[in-house]
């Protein structure tokens, strides 16, 4: 969750006074309100935002409460108040009402009124002035994981290593280390994602953790190339090879495998060699060989005699232009 700087969207300083927050808000709510700006999607948004920030600032208690624990966070970093933030003394009676429309982190602070997943009060302020915090799950994260395209054709188990957000003795979330086994279904492909239950963002109030996200990023290969489930592959075959024909070990991720080469084939044309892709089931890929005429670049005097010999008694005509 990230944390959202109220004063930064209002375009005021956290020492200004309700005045200058009211006044700023005003000259926002003027520009980027939704009926000076139909249509505007942008608009709507900034303007949720600077309401949202208004809310909280505009009501002392609200206002202080924020800038409580507000101070020790950064623009962007993920949102995890510290433990024991529930029951941070305060004056006067009366639970924060959440707003339509607010943000999951308007609401883990304030309260979201009870709605799905978000914060609610139990039975308002308690003795002291604290208040009770509803159990949430945590937040789902996401992590990019590299593997060679032979591992992802095998599959199987695999120990890898992330880091995971985690509360320290000062209150504050920090990041940890942890080693990880995973089971990657064979033939998984390129941006294809492996969840981990339980394993991402801790949850708030005693709620569980997150689940984490493994997006799969293939290697660059030397030999093959990757077309969403299938697997190309650029033979190269001397002049009479593609004229004559010929008989070749062609490699794939499972092994190497006979390919009979129908003779007269063009540069460019592709042979399929089936289920040698990625994928699985019905929608496993195939392997495709795809055919490139590669000549000498130098001859013998012998082999340009034979040549010459050959363009004197061809009648083949490569172009029909």
């Amino acid at each position: 969750m990230e944390y959202r700087d109220y004063y930064k969207l209002l375009g005021v300083s956290r020492s200004s006074s309700k005045d200058e927050i009211s006044k700023a808000f005003k000259k926002l709510a003027r520009k980027y309100h939704p009926d000076l700006n139909p249509n505007n999607p942008e608009a709507e948004a900034k303007f949720k935002e600077i309401n949202e920030a208004y809310e909280v600032l505009k009501d002392a208690k609200k206002r202080k409460l924020y800038d409580q624990f507000g101070s020790n966070w950064e623009h962007g970093q993920n949102f995890q108040p510290p433990p024991g933030y529930e029951n941070m003394q305060y004056g006067g009676g009366g639970g924060f009402g959440g707003g339509a429309g607010f943000s999951d982190f308007f609401e883990t602070i304030f309260g979201g009124g009870g709605g799905p997943g978000g914060a609610s009060f139990r039975g308002g302020f308690q003795q002291g002035g604290g208040y009770q915090q509803r159990p949430r799950r945590g937040s789902d994260s996401e992590a990019s994981y590299e593997m060679t395209l032979e591992e992802a054709f095998r599959g199987g188990k695999k120990s890898i290593t992330v880091q995971e957000q985690v509360t320290g003795p000062e209150g504050f979330p920090h990041m940890n280390t942890k080693t990880l086994e995973i089971n990657v279904p064979p033939g998984i492909k390129d941006g294809q994602k492996i969840r981990l239950a339980g394993q991402g963002n801790p949850g708030m109030g005693g709620g569980p953790k997150g689940d984490l996200y493994l997006k799969i990023r293939l290697m660059s290969h030397h030999m093959f190339k990757v077309s969403d489930a299938d697997v190309i592959l650029d033979l190269p075959l001397a002049p009479w090879e593609a004229a004559l024909g010929a008989n070749l070990r062609i490699p794939t991720l499972d092994g190497a495998v006979e390919m009979k080469i129908p003779p007269g084939i063009g540069s460019g044309k592709k042979l399929r060699i089936k289920g040698k892709g990625l994928g699985a089931g019905a929608k496993k890929g195939d392997q495709f060989v795809r055919i490139m005429i590669q000549v000498p670049e130098r001859l013998s005097n012998e082999e340009r005699e034979l040549l010459e010999k050959l363009q004197e008694v061809s009648d083949f005509t490569p172009r029909n232009f």
